[in-house]
């Protein structure tokens, strides 16, 4: 008999046609976890730098994103993201001059933190089950005719 298949490491990834949140959430949560392999003892210094830069790639796209005329997200939220994103951007700058393991912190929480943020939004934004839209058993409402 052959032994267990292990699930495939893709196995996770969205599918395109996935809300886009919850691309964009898998994604901070896969560099996020990247960076933090990183930190292990010994540093890599390659592996670190490598995973900083695809944090950084990322953090280009949504830049690229907010910048786009026809971002849906209000003002006041697309600045406080390219604030956020010019703060990355110079602490990977900072990073790849002298990488030291412990400055990823900051990357990694800011990358989780904001991927939680996208998964309540996106769990608040989910059609409700019929179920949920229906009265209570034993309640009928005035206009209903039977």
């Amino acid at each position: 008999m052959p032994p267990p298949r292990r699930p495939s490491p893709y196995s996770n990834i969205p599918s395109p046609t996935a809300d886009p949140r919850q691309v964009e959430s898998w994604a901070l949560v896969e560099v996020a976890m990247r960076l933090k392999a990183t930190q292990r003892e010994p540093m890599d210094e390659a592996v670190l730098l490598h995973a900083v830069r695809l944090n950084w790639r990322l953090w280009t796209i949504f830049q690229a994103s907010l910048l786009d005329v026809d971002c849906a997200l209000g003002i006041d939220l697309r600045n406080n993201l390219l604030s956020l994103s010019n703060f990355i951007d110079k602490h990977t700058a900072d990073i790849i001059a002298s990488p030291t393991p412990s400055k990823l912190d900051v990357l990694i929480h800011i990358n989780r933190e904001l991927a939680g943020g996208l998964m309540t939004s996106l769990h608040a934004s989910a059609p409700k089950p019929v179920e949920a839209t229906l009265p209570q058993s034993g309640t009928m409402p005035l206009n209903v005719r039977t």
